[in-house]
């Protein structure tokens, strides 16, 4: 099970049950291992197996995305950047977050991305960029008109 931590790191960040859904992952693998072409790298079959599950979590249940919450733990600036990127990696749409987390966090190509998401290359390559773009709004720091003066 090599690819069972990416697929976790990847999971908690979609859903707040991740454990749940990499579990759900490796069922419906092993039962369709015999799809898995001879030569074919397991991981990105893997993957799209998880998108495929998530994504019919999401439409059976219309589950809104769930906040994080600040705690009571020390904050540090390492800490505090942390939970800035968890917030608003959160807040982004659910196409967006996909693409961010299998081609920034995972390290998938665009074509591979294509291939899990079952969606055009041009699609993934829109999206990874209107993602990026809204990363970049939600972390900007905020414009104060009074520092304009």
């Amino acid at each position: 099970m090599p690819h069972t931590r990416s697929l976790l790191r990847v999971a908690r960040r979609l859903t707040p049950d991740g454990e749940d859904l990499v579990q759900e992952t490796m069922l419906l693998a092993w039962r369709s291992f015999h799809q898995l072409q001879a030569g074919a790298s397991a991981r990105p079959w893997l993957f799209r197996i998880l998108m495929n599950a998530w994504y019919g979590r999401v439409r059976k249940l219309r589950v809104a995305t769930v906040p994080l919450e600040s705690h009571d733990y020390p904050s540090t600036p390492v800490s505090e950047t942390t939970a800035d990127v968890g917030r608003a990696l959160a807040q982004l749409a659910a196409e967006h977050r996909a693409v961010l987390l299998l081609g920034v966090v995972e390290g998938f190509t665009c074509q591979e991305m294509s291939e899990i998401l079952g969606v055009p290359i041009g699609t993934v390559m829109s999206r990874m960029s209107r993602a990026r773009d809204a990363m970049r709004g939600k972390l900007a720091p905020p414009c104060r008109a009074e520092e304009r003066s």
